[in-house]
């Protein structure tokens, strides 16, 4: 969780420049935190390995193994501790290259310290242990708009109809052919089982949750990142981009509608 009185996070900070790596410790310390901080990759995989932090924040670009490659590798070993990355990189290939690596968010450089801080409390609260099943209305603080879009509850692919009586019933939400295992953090498309960060994944919940409802910017923002960055920011059309990327197949209409200067749409056309 987010650093409270009787809980205080610890964070594994890599970042090769000193200025930019003490200046955020400091800051991180007066905000609450427990902060390692270390100048590269190696350093960053060694202390990850001695002590789990409860986050990591990574610079994108260290000598020898960089803040992508620690990403991958910790990603490789099943160590899902929330990673924000720092990068100086704004091109948005740069950024899905973060994301295809395993992160969880970024920052682009310069960045104001008070982002980097609510995109932390973000990824804590998200890490945080979730509240059972039956009593969850959407992937966020508060339930979504229900309209006749709003997704049934449903079995699970090959194993169960959802019927009443069924011990999964109501485990399940379904959409515009998606269905999600939001206690299990799967979901498919079809049979075809998708692989989703934890971003992605609260994204498509979001989105199959409230299905048929355009869902603003401002909205999603603060039911995923818990904190709007305002409209010049393009981490929200990154994500959608990334998540359409693996939703999409070959001669299937897409799921995720863009609806110009509002915001997006799951419905199936």
């Amino acid at each position: 969780m987010p650093p409270t009185a009787s809980h205080t996070p610890t964070v594994l900070l890599a970042e090769d420049d000193r200025a930019i790596r003490n200046a955020l410790e400091r800051a991180l310390i007066l905000e609450g935190y427990r902060v390692t901080a270390v100048a590269d990759g190696v350093e960053a995989l060694a202390q990850a390995h001695r002590s789990r932090p409860d986050v990591l924040v990574l610079d994108v670009m260290m000598p020898g193994i960089d803040g992508l490659q620690v990403c991958r590798m910790l990603r490789a070993e099943g160590d899902r501790t929330p990673v924000l990355m720092l990068t100086a990189l704004v091109e948005t290939a740069d950024r899905i290259a973060g994301l295809d690596a395993g992160a969880d968010d970024y920052v682009v450089k310069p960045f104001d310290v008070e982002e980097v801080f609510a995109r932390l409390r973000a990824l804590l609260r998200r890490a945080a242990p979730a509240p059972a099943p039956e009593s969850v209305e959407s992937p966020t603080r508060e339930p979504g708009p229900k309209t006749s879009g709003t997704p049934r509850n449903s079995g699970t692919p090959g194993t169960t109809d959802g019927r009443p009586g069924d011990p999964a019933a109501g485990r399940f939400v379904e959409a515009a052919g998606l269905r999600m295992d939001p206690r299990a953090r799967r979901a498919w498309r079809g049979r075809r089982e998708l692989e989703l960060t934890r971003t992605e994944f609260e994204l498509l919940e979001l989105l199959i949750r409230n299905a048929g409802v355009v869902l603003d910017h401002s909205t999603i923002y603060d039911r995923i990142w818990g904190y709007d960055f305002g409209p010049g920011s393009k981490n929200l059309a990154v994500y959608v981009g990334y998540l359409r990327r693996k939703l999409d197949e070959p001669g299937a209409p897409q799921l995720i509608h863009t609806v110009r200067g509002v915001g997006y749409v799951l419905r199936e056309d």
